[in-house]
């Protein structure tokens, strides 16, 4: 016996979808985009656009923050000053000593504490948020209370006390407010780049430290051949991160010293902040922003030439 094929009615023309005009389609996404990315446009220009255009344009006057004249052009005045100038040279000194030593203590205590966290133990957890809360409080208040703790009768004296050691005036001597700074520092900022370690060791297959271990490799070994190559690409974003953090050196500053004793602490960024607000002169804090500048940018560029990527070299 034969089957016939069950013939399906017409579907009604009202029922059938419509075309798509894809002018008008486009055209409305294009006008629900533009203000969905308006509010960030504008904030961007605000705070980002126009301040970096000011900068460059102030740079090369005389402007002072209240004056009863405008300000004028003079040209690289202000640069030639501040090639002469030796609290800006104190200053790209200390900040140039304070990235030296935070940049690779910062970054390998936090390996190593990442490392030390990176197993799979009852309680671990808890250790992790210890090693972080420093990062998510206010660097105001921690630079308070460690000025506390730095004073000639504050805690630290008082520790070295009792083992017979006199300690100094840690944040009124030239030769230990730099130094004090450092050590706040990097406690306050250690937590924050041990979680990006973490996070790129636990994207290192355990398959490969499985296959290291049977071919008898020790841990140092698989250190060096298995978990420093898989940590490239987070090791080159702690670096640039970092980099530009201790080169941004502001807040402890101006809380904990402001700068002092005899200048031995104040940075560019301070100096900056200093010249610009407090002595009025912001033609010349907009030049010593544009050396600061120039100077990160030139800093960047050098790490991204020697971190980058084996295979672009060849």
């Amino acid at each position: 016996m034969t089957q016939t094929a069950e013939v399906q009615p017409p579907v009604p023309a009202s029922t059938l979808p419509k075309p798509r005009q894809d002018g008008v389609t486009s055209k409305g996404q294009a006008v629900t985009a533009s203000w969905m990315i308006a509010p960030a446009v504008l904030l961007i220009s605000l705070f980002v656009i126009v301040p970096i255009a000011l900068t460059f344009a102030l740079a090369f006057t005389n402007a002072r923050l209240v004056s009863p004249s405008g300000p004028s052009f003079i040209g690289l005045d202000n640069f030639s000053r501040l090639l002469s100038d030796p609290l800006f040279w104190q200053s790209l000194r200390n900040t140039v000593i304070f990235a030296v030593v935070v940049v690779p203590v910062q970054a390998g205590l936090a390996l190593a504490m990442a490392m030390i966290v990176n197993v799979k133990l009852r309680g671990v957890n808890f250790f992790r948020t210890v090693y972080f809360l420093p990062v998510v409080t206010s660097m105001v208040v921690i630079s308070v209370l460690w000025q506390f703790m730095y004073q000639p009768n504050g805690l630290i004296n008082s520790v070295l006390a009792r083992f017979g050691i006199e300690g100094p005036d840690w944040l009124g001597d030239t030769r230990t407010a730099l130094f004090a700074v450092i050590v706040m520092s990097i406690w306050q900022a250690v937590g924050m780049h041990m979680i990006i370690w973490l996070s790129g060791l636990q994207t290192i297959p355990g398959e490969q430290y499985e296959a290291a271990s049977l071919d008898g490799a020790s841990r140092s070994q698989q250190f060096r051949y298995v978990t420093w190559p898989g940590l490239y690409q987070t090791r080159t974003f702690i670096l640039v991160t970092i980099t530009i953090a201790a080169f941004s050196l502001f807040t402890q500053i101006q809380v904990m010293t402001q700068g002092g004793p005899l200048d031995s602490t104040s940075t560019v960024v301070f100096l900056a902040y200093r010249t610009g607000f407090a002595q009025q002169e912001t033609g010349y804090a907009s030049a010593i922003s544009l050396a600061f500048f120039a100077l990160v940018l030139a800093v960047n560029l050098i790490q991204r030439y020697l971190t980058r990527d084996k295979e672009a070299r060849r």
